[in-house]
């Protein structure tokens, strides 16, 4: 009876290992593609916001690109050598904890408890055009869990600009686990199914410390908000 149990935990192992779980695509800037010059600094103290104010929103490369990777995810999750033996809980948690949506629609969810409306544009050209009060560009990027590695990272933000796009301050959120291995000989498949839904925890927590970030920008002035710091060769004056 135990060598079966052995055996069947290692044949398992050995089928899921085999699974073709995309890797997340490298990050770049956050304002890649979004402005075309450099970005000034606003004499804005404070981020306008309350019923009155209407706020643009771009999404980043790294969200587009996030939100591409996650849908990627959930369509392999499962697949390659062995697909017919892969149990479905686990399949079901890789695909639950992968929402391509999760991060944008939380984000937006927040951001519309905060102005009094809330639109996302496809491209800055669009968005310039509408001449909304303020403007954010959201960046998104999520790591999880693979056949080689099971560290998780989840991190977000949220970047504002006045009228005349000029940087006021930014909203972050950033969480991170590193996971025993997930495909070890010794785990069970319920074991195996804990750990991946701990990478949805991983991306709930920072988007909540991102609430937290948003919250504390919107009501403390600005210069006691740090500024863009991941972002080479950006010049603001």
């Amino acid at each position: 009876m135990k060598l079966a149990l052995v055996s069947t935990l290692t044949l398992t192992t050995a089928l899921l290992s085999g699974c073709s779980v995309p890797t997340a695509p490298s990050a770049v800037s956050s304002l890649d593609a979004i402005f075309t010059q450099p970005v000034g600094r606003s004499n804005a103290t404070r981020i306008p916001n309350g019923s009155h104010v209407a706020l643009g929103v771009v999404y980043s490369r790294n969200t587009q690109a996030n939100r591409e990777y996650l849908q990627d995810y959930q369509a392999n999750a499962g697949t390659g050598f062995g697909q017919s033996l892969l149990v479905q809980e686990i399949h079901d948690a890789y695909v639950a904890t992968s929402k391509p949506d999760l991060a944008v629609d939380w984000v937006k969810a927040s951001l519309q408890r905060q102005f009094g409306s809330v639109t996302v544009y496809p491209d800055m050209q669009s968005l310039k055009a509408a001449k909304p009060d303020v403007v954010a560009v959201i960046d998104s990027r999520s790591q999880l869990i693979t056949s080689r590695s099971s560290d998780v990272e989840s991190r977000v933000s949220a970047d504002f600009y006045d009228n005349q796009f000029n940087y006021i301050g930014t909203a972050k959120g950033y969480d991170a686990r590193a996971l025993s291995p997930v495909w070890a000989d010794y785990k069970r498949s319920e074991e195996i199914v804990a750990d991946i839904n701990e990478q949805q925890n991983v991306q709930v927590r920072a988007l909540q410390k991102f609430d937290q970030s948003l919250n504390n920008l919107l009501t403390s002035p600005t210069s006691n908000v740090s500024m863009i710091n991941n972002i080479p060769n950006m010049k603001l004056y």
